[in-house]
């Protein structure tokens, strides 16, 4: 097997040199992406550079055409965040306190009147900024695969497939930077588009889509921006066991399009325990899961091909502020489970829910006095409680009910 930053100079000579574009699969942009050579694809950093021209490079060879401020690129500074959860200050000029991360952005003119823009985010931790699961002592590669390489190719997928198809609309593809600081690359592109937004008739996005579970289940965020999409999502999922949620609001770009009014929808195939880690690798995807799941966007974008312009719907809970804690359980939660109740996705070491017995698959019901019934209801029910509190915790297994106790 050659060296991955080996096959990294191949698949860069194979994209840009050769006059008729090549073939290239979701695994071979997924093992670029996700190698060692690129470190991990930090936001400002040379990496992420490296991953920007692997992609851009993409676009040329699939014959789309740049739109942004610079070539395919759009470069957008910032000040660095003392407050992880405090407001992004955007810079006109890169100086020594900013950080510059770069959008990709290829355009596929069907001199339609309207376009739909695709898009995934390229960016990951690196060796480990905040927001690393890892608690290793030496610093490691978080490659990223599923997080979102995974996305970035099914992008490139799908832009290969609607190339070629006659269809009613343009279609602009953006991969975007800074997603791990807080959606911070679509929000710059919303607020300084390259194309007209009053011309978007959606945005879709993919952020990991490269774990296919056996029971194919996945999740579709943002159903509810608008009245058509359920009906198309549940007409075309085939053997896809898709869970709904109706709101356009999550920790993923698909926000940033859905706050000026853009009917969104997000895809992704749930958490797993190589969750930002360093273990998440290429070798660890359903490519097979990835092609399904492209597979079915298409045929979601084909079927609203002649439907105009969608129309737009608030949802419900997108102004419902999610509730702070200072207490965690120390649990992964299934993001793709639909009963009643929060299903246990995984069980983080020496934390509460460990100590008090919990395990992988189980289902909390109750948090004290106050019943779970959903993910907000579970986040809220944490929210109730402090450091050193000790309570009962409610739990469905398999057959059985148990009642544990955790302390904080």
């Amino acid at each position: 097997m050659k060296p991955i930053c080996v096959l990294f100079v191949i698949a860069l000579f194979i994209s840009c040199k050769r006059e008729k574009p090549v073939e290239i699969s979701m695994k071979d942009d997924v093992v670029v992406l996700a190698s060692d050579s690129l470190h991990g694809r930090q936001t400002g950093t040379p990496y992420e550079i490296m991953a920007a021209n692997y992609i851009a490079d993409r676009f040329k060879n699939i014959g789309l055409e740049p739109k942004g401020t610079n070539g395919y690129f759009q470069e957008f500074s910032f000040i660095d965040k003392s407050d992880p959860h405090g407001k992004v200050t955007y810079v006109s000029k890169a100086e020594d306190s900013t950080t510059t991360g770069t959008n990709v952005i290829g355009f596929l003119n069907n001199n339609a009147e309207n376009t739909i823009v695709i898009g995934a985010h390229y960016d990951h931790l690196g060796m480990g900024i905040e927001g690393s699961l890892y608690r290793g002592e030496t610093p490691q590669i978080h490659n990223g695969a599923d997080d979102n390489a995974s996305g970035v190719a099914a992008m490139l997928h799908l832009a290969a497939g609607l190339k070629n198809k006659d269809t009613n609309n343009n279609y602009l593809f953006i991969a975007f930077s800074g997603e791990e600081m807080g959606l911070l690359g679509s929000n710059y592109f919303v607020k300084n588009p390259t194309i007209d937004l009053k011309k978007v008739d959606y945005m879709l996005n993919m952020d990991m889509v490269g774990r296919l579970n056996k029971e194919k289940s996945i999740a579709v965020y943002g159903v509810g921006t608008s009245p058509i999409f359920k009906q198309v999502l549940f007409a075309y999922k085939g053997d896809l066991k898709v869970t709904e949620n109706e709101s356009g609001v999550g920790p993923s770009d698909h926000t940033s399009f859905y706050l000026m009014d853009i009917p969104v929808l997000h895809f992704f195939t749930g958490q797993h325990e190589d969750y930002h880690k360093p273990s998440d690798d290429s070798d660890k995807l359903n490519y097979e899961g990835m092609e399904t799941i492209t597979q079915y966007i298409l045929s979601i974008i084909t079927e609203l091909n002649d439907d105009g312009k969608l129309a737009f719907r608030k949802t419900k809970n997108e102004s419902e502020e999610v509730p702070a804690f200072k207490v965690t359980l120390g649990v992964v939660p299934d993001y793709l489970f639909s009963g009643k109740g929060m299903r246990i996705d995984g069980v983080s070491e020496d934390k509460p829910a460990q100590k008090a017995g919990m395990q992988k698959g189980d289902v909390v019901i109750k948090m004290g006095d106050y019943e779970v019934s959903d993910m907000m209801s579970y986040m809220k029910s944490l929210g109730k409680f402090e450091k050193g509190n000790t309570t009962q915790v409610t739990i469905k297994r398999n057959d059985s009910t148990l009642v544990l106790n955790v302390t904080f």
